[in-house]
């Protein structure tokens, strides 16, 4: 990009989520890949946080009414809406705001209470669980895992569910293997019945969201930091942040 005369350019970042690894070192890597390059680097705007943006909670909400329409029709009005999002270790949660407090966990909240309420005017009960953990088992991450929460929701009584991978833009690996071969295995074996919502992906309101974004962050004036987080945001001890 340099080589190309670029001086200015905006990065979207497929994480819609406060975190260190969905947000700030995201923001290290680009300016260790500046500092690389030298004096004439070009700048890298990264769009904003768009967790609770329409165009990614809209195609989350048609796609939950869809996975609905798939199940049982005698099961279809008293089905749990099980949303989740990538685990992170809880230490990395509680650095992701103020205080302690989990940005990451109240902003996936939100973010699921919304399309909940637009998916089926909150007729549905939902809750949130976490999929995908990796590293030592003596580490604390966050918690219901989706297989164990399924579990829990049978012994409730529950008979159906829709999974809603809130966490994620795509389809991809993770999604698929754990969701749609391991939850639903599991699913299956408990005798509930399974759907899961499709991510956002290619739907023409998620590509809109991009583009109105890419577009709000060239209107900003040179001076505007780089990316809309507070200087001190999701610090983790063990990431490479700097001051």
């Amino acid at each position: 990009m340099a080589d190309d005369g670029v001086r200015r350019a905006v990065a979207l970042v497929t994480s819609a989520y406060s975190s260190y690894s969905g947000c700030r070192q995201y923001l290290e890597d680009i300016e260790r890949a500046r500092a690389a390059v030298g004096p004439d680097a070009p700048r890298i705007d990264k769009i904003r946080r768009f967790f609770n943006h329409p165009g990614f909670i809209e195609p989350f909400a048609a796609s939950t009414r869809a996975a609905l329409a798939r199940l049982p029709a005698d099961l279809r009005d008293d089905a749990h809406l099980v949303f989740t999002a990538h685990s992170i270790p809880v230490a990395m949660a509680e650095a992701s705001g103020p205080g302690g407090t989990s940005r990451y966990v109240a902003e996936l909240t939100e973010a699921a209470g919304l399309v909940a309420e637009r998916a089926d005017d909150g007729t549905h009960p939902w809750t949130l669980a976490y999929q995908s953990r990796s590293g030592p088992p003596s580490q604390p991450w966050l918690e219901p895992d989706i297989r164990d929460h399924l579990g829990e929701l049978s012994k409730s009584g529950a008979k159906a569910v829709v999974v809603v991978p809130v966490g994620f833009v795509s389809d991809h690996m993770e999604v698929r293997h754990d969701l749609d071969v391991e939850a639903a295995e599991t699913a299956e074996s408990l005798g509930l019945a399974f759907a899961r919502a499709a991510t956002p992906g290619s739907d023409p309101r998620f590509v809109s969201m991009i583009s109105e974004l890419v577009r709000e962050r060239l209107a900003l004036p040179d001076d505007t930091p780089s990316h809309d987080c507070p200087a001190d945001c999701c610090r983790y001890p063990g990431g490479a942040s700097r001051p």
